[in-house]
Order: C-alpha cells, then structure tokens, then sequence
C-alpha cells in the first residue's frame, strides 16, 4: 500500500490491481480497499489460469458487490513449469471468451489487451488485430497495450486498428525502466524490443543502478511528452509496486491535479 499512498496526490484515473493464481480472497481485498477506503477507482485483473467459469463467477460476484465496476480480461501467462497454455478444464482458453463471460455477468466495463509489437504467439499482425477486434466485439470497452519503447511502433498498430474498426480507447501502456537485467526479462517474455540506441546507452550504465533508473524515467518522459502530443487516448504505467518513476514522470510531464 505504500506505492499506492505515493501515487494517491496525482489523483490517477484508476488503479490496476494483478492478479496472481490462488491469491483470489487478497486481490479482492486489496481491490475493496483502493476504491472504497482511498476513494481512488480500482480496476481488477481477471486471467483464464487456474479458474472455472463457475469460480470466474464467483469472483465477479464478489467484486460486483463490493461495487468494483472495472476489470482487465486477460488469458494470462502459463504457470511455472508450463511451456504453453492450457485451458482450465470448465474455464476458458482466450481472453475474448473471459471479456464476453464478464461483460455478461454484470455490467462490468471490460478492459482487453493489445500489443503493438504483436502478440508473442500471433502468426502475424493482421491476426493479432483480427483477435483484438474479437475481444472488443466480446465485451472490450478499452484496450491497454503492453509495453513498448518505440512510439513508432505504437502508432503503426493504432493506425492499423481504427481501419479494422477497432473504434474503443487505445491506451499506451508504458514502463519505465528501472533495471538493465530486469528490464531484458521483461521484453523477452513479451516480445516487445528495446530500440538499440536505448539498449546501448543502459548497457553502458548498468554498473550504476541510479543512472539506470534516471535514463528509464528520461526515456518514459519523452515517450509520454511525443504520445500527448500525437493524441494518445491515455497513459497506464506499470509500475510494478515501485512509485517512484511514475511519479517523477507525472511530475515533469506536470500531471499533478491535487
């Protein structure tokens, strides 16, 4: 919670919270607390891993009555020692099918993902997209990206996603670097890029974990600065229980509305 007192003063739209397998009765806790004790709107992961629909159901239900409104469908990641996703027997095997179960459940605004380097697994852009659009015919009301450290990228799938009709907000998800190895896991497991000049220039600082950090907030900074000024429909920042990047970055990019 202490993240959370941080970024309280720059008044964020709304607040993601993970969800993690088996942690089920935390997340909603946490979820209740953040909307209803700080008053700041929580949004809550919801993964096709390790769940039924009739626990799905359940989960939702509770969320619903604890009056959380908001909620990101996601398929998720395999489980440790998984090499490929398998569908929970009586669950779900894609995101598309998880935004429709919620979407109709209760009146939830559902979040999607999309990926503007393209899905690890898509065969190609074109069906990553035809997905996307899947999920937000299913229920999707806005779509927040993985990260990415080129804007050019995010640009071209924004592009390519209106003239498929994908019509809801895009929101640029954005993460500023904190480590070199960290943030090389991270890209590996996603199939984002680091641009070469920017993988360059951390390399060369990666003895100095404090100028690493200064260079990931720097290059968050100007990413953000380009995106506001080419009309991006919202920032999320994974900040990965760390506040302190994000709030340098809102700082500078003078987002403070206390």
């Amino acid at each position: 919670m202490s993240a959370i007192d941080e970024l309280h003063p720059l008044r964020p739209d709304f607040v993601s919270i993970t969800r993690t397998g088996g942690g089920t009765p935390p997340t909603i806790d946490l979820t209740d607390r953040i909307q209803n004790e700080l008053g700041i709107c929580a949004m809550s992961h919801l993964t096709c891993v390790g769940y039924t629909a009739q626990e799905m159901g359940e989960f939702l239900d509770c969320l619903w009555d604890k009056g959380i409104r908001n909620v990101l469908a996601l398929r998720g990641d395999p489980p440790p020692g998984q090499a490929q996703f398998k569908a929970t027997e009586g669950g779900f095997g894609y995101g598309s099918d998880l935004a429709r179960f919620a979407s109709q459940r209760h009146d939830f605004c559902v979040g999607v993902a999309g990926y503007p380097e393209g899905h690890p697994q898509a065969l190609n852009p074109t069906r990553d997209l035809e997905y996307l659009k899947l999920k937000v015919d299913n229920g999707g009301r806005f779509v927040i990206t993985q990260l990415f450290f080129d804007n050019a990228d995010f640009y071209r799938w924004r592009d390519a996603a209106r003239g498929m009709g994908i019509d809801v907000p895009l929101i640029a998800g954005i993460m500023p670097i904190m480590g070199v190895a960290q943030i090389k896991r991270f890209v590996m497991m996603c199939g984002a890029k680091i641009p070469q000049p920017l993988l360059l220039k951390l390399e060369s600082l990666e003895s100095d974990p404090l100028s690493v950090h200064a260079a990931g907030v720097e290059h968050a900074i100007m990413q953000c600065e380009d995106l506001i000024a080419n009309g991006v429909d919202g920032l999320h920042f994974y900040t990965l229980n760390r506040s302190k990047a994000t709030v340098l970055i809102s700082q500078a990019l003078n987002m403070n509305r206390a």
